[in-house]
């Protein structure tokens, strides 16, 4: 068992098990786990608001690509890391991993630094861009969000910043799929806000083509409750004929990380679990 350390690694977080990925070792790309000054420390760089998110909300959009951290940084704490069982090396972190526009640089350096497999956990808000899609065609697997249906629903579950339309994200997913030569994932989170769009999501799923489709609800403590297994049950029925899975099909693991502070801080609590309650969102 490796024993956690305080403020060991600024870019790296876990490993903690992933029920998509097996042993999965964080990277972000976007911000390090230093002692925050005030609340500094603990801004997430993202373009969306997600109300469920288990990092909280945005204080502030970020839109633009911009290079965060440098390559050499991540390598150095790769490089520094103990005996350690991983399956997947996987670039997410407190905000959007596709705004490091040296994203691809980085998964280059990582797979020649380890030889395994990259994931990239995104949003999809920037995969209309043909410099995001090509840097997201590096990686082994690609998990990008599909939360709606249409730009009402996407505004009112993801609540992107000004500018980002649900209709470019389809088409961006779309264009990537036809290239792209790993693993396509969807992620849906389904909470009360937007439950009822199930059936069209399902079919925009259908449109997409994926090769797998991850039917979610928040488990972590977050500002949104969980849908109770059932009624995910129910919604699952609905994507039949695609490859999807529910995350109560999932067997959960709680694994010890190098660094519990940074994980917690990427991650949301991971040894706590939320429980469904009426209504969807928490008190």
């Amino acid at each position: 068992m490796i024993s956690p350390s305080t403020n060991r690694f600024k870019y790296i977080y876990g490993p903690v098990y992933s029920w998509r990925l097996g042993m999965s070792l964080g990277i972000d790309p976007l911000t390090p786990a230093g002692p925050p000054a005030g609340q500094a420390g603990k801004r997430k760089i993202c373009n969306f608001d997600c109300p469920y998110c288990q990092l909280g909300r945005t204080a502030e959009f970020h839109t633009e690509r911009e290079e965060f951290v440098p390559v050499e940084a991540v390598l150095a704490e790769i490089k520094a890391l103990p005996p350690v069982k991983i399956d997947c090396y996987t670039f997410s972190g407190r905000g959007e991993p596709t705004l490091a526009k040296n994203l691809g640089e980085m998964i280059r350096a990582v797979r020649a630094a380890t030889g395994g497999k990259i994931a990239v956990i995104t949003n999809a808000g920037l995969i209309g861009r043909p410099d995001v899609r090509e840097d997201l065609s590096l990686a082994d697997w690609v998990l990008a969000k599909l939360d709606a249906a249409d730009q009402a629903s996407f505004q009112a579950v993801d609540v992107p910043a000004g500018g980002i339309e649900f209709p470019r994200i389809v088409e961006g997913i779309k264009d990537f799929k036809k290239g792209f030569k790993g693993k396509l994932a969807l992620q849906v989170m389904f909470v009360e806000e937007n439950k009822h769009c199930a059936p069209a999501i399902a079919g925009v799923a259908r449109e997409i083509g994926a090769d797998e489709v991850q039917v979610n609800t928040p488990l972590r403590p977050g500002a949104m409750a969980p849908l109770p297994p059932e009624e995910l049950e129910n919604i699952l029925t609905l994507f039949r004929g695609l490859p999807a899975v529910s995350v109560y099909e999932a067997g959960r693991k709680t694994v010890e990380p190098l660094d519990e502070r940074a994980t917690i801080l990427r991650h949301g609590n991971f040894r706590k679990q939320a429980k469904p309650v009426p209504g969807g969102r928490r008190r």
